[in-house]
């Protein structure tokens, strides 16, 4: 049993635990992902972060994503530009392919060291999202606590997009997840409370599906930007302000792609030593990390 190293980093203080695994025999599992991400037993994160060989045509790299209760996330924008970056850099270039469970993600170098990603299209089917039952994703008619009336958007994972007088004045760690749990929603949901400031301005707070409330949510905002466009509140472009600060999102029309552009910040580098593992009994066998 070896130490593995990993990477610190965050994008808006969304923050991760990002470990290479293309040259390590290692398989990460909700335990040791639960442990990683434990901020008082392990390094803490918002989500456990993975790189593996790509596995489509054209990708660079595949990305995989564990939240802190060890489930697994279909899509994380933060991220996708952390390991964007990440690749660019490793391969001197400034466009690469992030490949996820939510499909293939091409990212390029922007201005002033920013990162752009094509998140692909948001999707309002009801049962794309999944809702239980069929209803009208853009007025879904749900209602919990200060929050009502959501739209219902996939960004290759759920999203309960909320429009409210006062983001801030909302009560996100008991309404974030009442809705996250709720009947409607049976693989959960990601929870944005969102204040319309003015045609290419947006507040968005976010209760993240298995996270709980983060300081940005890369997904949210493409959501956000998806339904603020459906609902007329917003033109094709607009900056979104999240509590760790702001992304710059595009909604393009022709194909109903969000494009998310925005930092990615490497705190700091270290091992993660066996002991962490050492004591789940199966886990290690020939080298390799099993579930």
């Amino acid at each position: 049993m070896v130490a593995i190293p990993f990477l610190k980093m965050h994008g808006l203080g969304n923050d991760f635990v990002v470990i290479d695994l293309r040259h390590v025999p290692v398989v990460m599992t909700e335990d040791l992902a639960r442990r990683i991400a434990d901020r008082h037993r392990g390094v803490g994160c918002d989500q456990v972060i993975t790189i593996e060989p790509p596995r489509s045509a054209g990708a660079t790299a595949v990305m995989g994503i564990r939240n802190p209760d060890g489930s697994e996330a279909g899509a994380c924008g933060n991220a996708t530009r952390c390991v964007a970056h990440l690749l660019m850099s490793e391969n001197g270039t400034d466009q690469c392919v992030v490949e996820t469970i939510a499909g293939l993600l091409p990212s390029q170098r922007a201005a002033n060291g920013l990162v752009t990603v094509d998140m692909g299209p948001a999707r309002f089917d009801w049962h794309q999202v999944p809702l239980s039952e069929a209803r009208d994703t853009l007025h879904v008619g749900l209602s919990e606590g200060a929050l009502h009336d959501p739209v219902a958007v996939s960004m290759g994972n759920p999203h309960a997009v909320f429009f409210v007088d006062d983001a801030d004045a909302v009560p996100l760690t008991t309404d974030g997840p009442r809705v996250e749990h709720h009947p409607l929603f049976p693989a959960r949901t990601n929870v944005e409370a969102v204040q319309v400031l003015g045609r290419d301005r947006l507040r968005m707070r976010v209760w993240e599906r298995g996270a709980g409330i983060t300081s940005a949510c890369g997904s949210g905002a493409c959501a956000v930007m998806a339904a603020a466009v459906k609902r007329g509140h917003v033109d094709n472009k607009a900056e979104i302000i999240l509590d760790g600060g702001s992304l710059w999102m595009e909604w393009r029309p022709a194909d109903g792609h969000v494009l998310m552009t925005g930092p990615a910040t490497t705190v700091f580098q270290g091992m993660l030593d066996a002991s962490l593992w050492s004591d789940l009994s199966g886990v290690i066998r020939d080298g390799v990390l099993h579930g």
